[in-house]
């Protein structure tokens, strides 16, 4: 998105906002906060774990960030609500050099890179009727499966990486079905969004060889079912489903654009996203799905124990086209167990994971219909399919599966922002590994959270790595909330990544001072 796009959109938003609390009749309760970050480190990245599931605030080695928001949250025990927030980051973050070829000289150069020195991170606007609600702008889709906290991050939306512009529509929170007197509960939503990363893209590409993909959109939904939540034993169940689709593709080789590719952003290529199918005008998707589609099934079973805590066990199976849907990508995906205490204590949350993208539905795809022509017309001898190759979070004409560098699902595989080669897919997307995070109260006014992280990574189906690369994560954190003034936070961590995965050992630090505060005003 142009620096005029967005400027035409923030007045847009604005003047959406400001229409909606001057029809206002009842008084509104207003949320703000304000805060500074500053995190230093050994590396020209920040550790992984500060950067990692920050909604891609804080990726550099240094910087001191300032930060500001407002919202008004929608009220759900209302029949007719509306809500409405912005957020903004700005301040200053150190360069990473990354490589990029000179036709002139006809040598890769380097070239310097730091994120924008203010952006917003979040602007919207939001209305619910009944059980229905609609979003507009930019808001955090926030993992709903997995502890936000605690865990190494959801599959396909992890909130790894900056939100999307857009537009979202679904229910609010779990609803019963009708007729299934409360055993039966659904929770879904539909929406379309623009990542608005194409500057990054350009800016960060090698402009040598493979390609990059810009001004594409993006489609996320979910659906949900759980039984009854008031009993002890809850069982979930559910999909997730997001697709980048049209945009244009361009290619280089030794420096030289030799190809260019431009999908439509039409009515079919909108419909197609609904259910992943072929029949694109460009000769790729005819022959296999439409856009790059990621998904997963989602499946968990809740526990209450009788001091009001909660076991969880759940089970993410990603997948990336037929294969992958038709569950033959063996042990792949996310397994886990959680903890939690209902009380304040020493332990009041635990989550231990494995994840496993070894399988990718094996490294051979072949489909009986892509070799359909003069010589092997139909009903020939070939009549089987084999499929597989699906090669987790890439595909054949758009980037890897990110929004500013950052994967939009696990962060466990490699990000493409730590390419430094100008690579825009995911390198390390092949891997096996076990993540631990815990969390608990210290005292009344001082909190913990410790994180774990360990994964060994084959490179990808198409492109292995001769030897594998290892990295062990960790970091350890503190919260200061003091009883003399409500609403000030101070926090502190300290990580370190040890292995080749990102290119040696890393120690850094993070210190935030944070406030939050509320006011109410009536017409």
């Amino acid at each position: 998105m142009t620096r005029l796009k967005r400027k035409i959109w923030c007045l847009m938003m604005a003047v959406v906002v400001g229409s909606a609390m001057a029809c206002a009749t009842d008084s509104i309760a207003v949320d703000y906060n304000a805060g500074i970050t500053i995190n230093t480190g050994g590396s020209e990245f920040a550790p992984y774990h500060i950067a990692s599931n920050r909604r891609g605030t804080i990726t550099q080695q240094h910087s001191v960030l300032l930060s500001a928001s407002i919202k008004h949250d929608m009220d759900t025990t209302l029949r007719l609500s509306w809500g409405a927030g912005a957020e903004v980051w700005g301040g200053w973050s150190s360069s990473v050099d990354y490589l990029r070829y000179d036709l002139e000289s006809k040598t890769m150069v380097t070239n310097p890179q730091h994120p924008a020195r203010l952006w917003i991170q979040q602007l919207w606007v939001e209305g619910k009727w009944r059980s229905l609600f609609l979003t507009v702008g930019q808001k955090d889709i926030n993992p709903e499966f997995v502890n936000r906290d605690l865990s190494s991050g959801d599959l396909v939306m992890s909130g790894n990486a900056r939100a999307p512009f857009g537009a979202r529509a679904g229910f609010v929170n779990f609803q019963n079905i009708p007729f299934t007197r409360g055993w039966v509960q659904i929770r879904g939503e539909y929406g379309f969004y623009r990542l608005a990363d194409t500057h990054w893209l350009e800016n960060h590409y090698n402009h040598y060889n493979s390609f990059i993909t810009t001004h594409y959109w993006f489609n996320y939904k979910n659906i949900f079912f759980c039984t009854n939540p008031t009993k002890p034993l809850v069982l979930t169940i559910g999909a997730q489903a997001a697709c980048q689709f049209a945009g244009t593709a361009t290619y280089y080789d030794k420096g030289e654009m030799w190809h260019e590719v431009k999908m439509k952003a039409n009515f079919k290529a909108f419909w197609r996203t609904l259910f992943a199918g072929s029949g694109g005008e460009n000769q790729g998707d005819k022959i296999y799905v439409q856009g790059n589609h990621v998904g997963s099934w989602d499946i968990a079973i809740d526990y209450r124990l009788p001091n009001g805590g909660k076991l969880r066990g759940y089970y993410q199976s990603l997948w990336e086209d037929g294969s992958g849907i038709g569950k033959l990508n063996g042990f792949d995906g996310l397994w886990g167990l959680e903890y939690r205490s209902g009380n304040h204590g020493l332990v009041t949350g635990a989550v231990v994971e494995f994840i496993d993208l070894m399988n990718q539905s094996g490294s051979i795809h072949f489909a009986y219909k892509d070799l359909i022509d003069d010589n092997h017309p139909k009903g020939s001898e070939i009549g089987h399919a084999v499929t597989g190759s699906d090669d987790y979070y890439n595909n054949y004409c758009y980037n890897g599966y990110q929004s500013r560098g950052m994967s939009i699902g696990t962060p466990m595989a490699r990000s493409p922002l730590y390419n430094t080669e100008g690579y825009m897919r995911f390198a390390d997307n092949r891997l096996r590994g076990f993540h631990i995070g815990l969390m608990g109260d210290l005292g009344s006014q001082v909190s913990y959270r410790a994180l774990l992280s360990w994964r060994k990574s084959f490179g990808t189906p198409f492109i292995p790595r001769l030897e594998p690369l290892t990295c062990t994560s960790m970091m350890i954190e503190g919260t200061y909330s003091p009883r003399w003034l409500d609403g000030l936070q101070f926090k502190a961590q300290l990580a370190h990544d040890h292995g080749s995965l990102y290119g040696g050992n890393n120690t850094g630090a993070l210190l935030s001072i944070t406030y939050n505060g509320n006011f109410t005003f009536n017409r």
